[in-house]
């Protein structure tokens, strides 16, 4: 691979492309050639491919049939997202070329008769018709509720929270977890569960839609776009896949009812892509074109500011959020600037090459960013919000471990743990998808030493991605068994919604027996307590 450093020939690695937790996916080959995109042209036109021949008709519930959203609250603001259709699955969303004006406001009252902010915006075919209004001026720690109206329609309301003053003193915050919700895999019950709940904050940790061809015995009588029987690859194939996805009615209450904090992972582009590296032998040149219209969709999909709106290939995904004196989430981007995964992309035991000091998951300057923001951070709680676990999550006598995690990226992890503990950190909190399962573990720079427990890792499961899992499967047991570390381990879908409090964190991993049918419900399966200045935890 390129860039890969001299280590342990391949043919005495014992890696095992079968071994990864996620059963079935496919793992990168071998990437014979070299190179790198220095630049991208980027204009609206280069990246949009023909209209499709056909569109399965869609259901229209007028022109917020994709519902509205809010996101990254701050003390005295947030940001109100939608995104207006015709037809969500023709080209453009069916709206044409023409700039639509779009009003907007937000109230203290779910009736709407105290609005506090209104304004209005043109949503343009160039962002598909997406809206992304950064509100300031509201009262820290606030429930407000918000609308749009364009073309003599009104959309529903929508209801949102802002951050606590900085340093004020909170009292408990309510955070849900997310990760992987393949649309082919099942219903979002979760989603459902989780709008009941009606949390502070929802985090999403990445696998927000999934590339790859939806088959066509997926929610039967569910109307789809032509694209969905292949894997995305323009940009129009990436905004209609978030159409389809944005059109499950419990996706929408959940949007509905919390704020979220998205970041992407993978499947918003390419399963296991890495900075410029795509999975397959897909050239350089071609995944950079690629790349950049996944990642325009997904900013017109997503409730978060102008300053992570992509220029191209270019984007800055990581940001930091603080909720008074109690938490501060340090969301972070595990795959725009990290190093190319190494030994085959197989889960393999570790060795040089995930040693290597020169490798980075992160990257130097987002690494930096992180040391620098936990060096200065006064809160109780100090969290990381990642795609990828950060702990080994070792199976079999061998160790083999994730090359796509932290795992196989040991210097890094050693640098931001050791730098955590140099900086005082009292309370470090990783929170991680991508595993599709549930997940408590220490924090360690070295698990096979023993070092000593720098914080620890709560894993949520996934919405859907893997279908109807079970209470524990045979991963599940090789990973209890070769992974001390490991605290608490479970195997269906849900999420996890946390309570926060001064002196203790409150994890609670919620489940559901099945997601294959279009009725269902979660049940809580346990229920993890972290105590302040400790890294002991209780599982109920």
């Amino acid at each position: 691979m390129p860039g890969t450093p001299a280590g342990t020939p391949p043919a005495t690695l014992h890696c095992d492309p079968d071994l990864t937790l996620r059963a079935g996916t496919p793992r990168r080959r071998f990437l014979s050639w070299a190179g790198l995109v220095t630049g991208l042209a980027f204009t609206p036109g280069l990246l949009g491919g023909a209209p499709p021949a056909a569109t399965s008709p869609a259901h229209s519930a007028g022109v917020f049939s994709l519902g509205v959203a809010s996101g990254d609250p701050l003390p005295d603001g947030v940001v109100l997202w939608t995104r207006l259709v015709r037809n969500p699955f023709a080209r453009l969303g069916g709206m044409g070329s023409r700039p639509v004006r779009v009003e907007w406001e937000i109230a203290a009252d779910e009736s709407m008769t105290r609005v506090v902010r209104r304004g209005a915006a043109h949503a343009t075919a160039e962002w598909s018709h997406s809206i992304h209004i950064d509100v300031r001026g509201l009262a820290p720690a606030a429930d407000y509720f918000y609308r749009f109206r364009a073309l003599g329609e009104i959309s529903p309301v929508g209801r949102t929270r802002t951050a606590p003053a900085p340093h004020a003193r909170v009292g408990a915050l309510s955070i849900a977890v997310a990760s992987c919700q393949n649309w082919a895999d099942g219903y979002y019950h979760a989603f459902a569960d989780m709008a009941a709940h009606a949390p502070d904050l929802v985090l999403h940790l990445g696998d927000y839609i999934y590339e790859k061809p939806i088959p066509g015995d997926a929610r039967r009588g569910v109307a789809r776009p032509v694209s969905a029987a292949r894997e995305a690859v323009g940009l129009d194939d990436y905004r209609e896949r978030y159409a389809l996805y944005k059109t499950d009615p419990d996706l929408q209450q959940a949007h509905a009812v919390s704020p979220f904090v998205i970041s992407f992972d993978d499947h918003e582009v390419d399963n296991n892509w890495a900075a410029t590296i795509p999975e397959d032998k897909t050239s350089l040149s071609e995944f950079a074109v690629r790349r950049a219209g996944a990642l325009r969709a997904w900013w017109e999909n997503t409730p978060v500011r102008t300053t992570a709106r992509p220029d191209g290939t270019f984007i800055r995904a990581h940001r930091r959020l603080t909720f008074g004196d109690l938490a501060e989430i340090n969301l972070l981007d595990t795959r725009s600037h990290r190093s190319d995964q190494v030994n085959g992309d197989n889960d393999c035991p570790q060795n040089a090459r995930t040693a290597d000091p020169s490798r980075t998951i992160l990257g130097p300057r987002q690494e930096r960013w992180l040391l620098d923001g936990l060096a200065s951070s006064r809160v109780r709680w100090d969290v990381l919000a990642q795609q990828v676990p950060m702990a080994d999550l070792a199976r079999g006598e061998s160790r083999a471990v994730s090359m796509d995690g932290w795992s196989g990226y040991e210097s890094s992890r050693r640098r931001i743990l050791d730098g955590a503990a140099h900086r005082g950190v009292r309370n470090l909190v990783s929170l991680a998808g991508d595993i599709h399962r549930s997940v408590v573990a220490d924090l360690r720079t070295d698990y096979v030493d023993a070092s000593p427990t720098r914080g620890v890792e709560l894993a949520t499961t996934s919405i859907t991605s893997g279908g109807d899992g079970e209470d524990s499967d045979g991963s599940d047991r090789r990973l209890k068994a070769a992974s001390p570390h490991v605290r608490f381990g479970n195997s269906q879908r849900g999420y996890l919604l946390n309570r926060i409090q001064h002196d203790r964190w409150e994890a609670e991993f919620r489940v559901a027996p099945s997601v294959r049918s279009p009725r269902g419900s979660l049940r809580r399966r346990a229920v993890v307590t972290i105590p302040d200045a400790t890294a002991e935890v209780d599982v109920v």
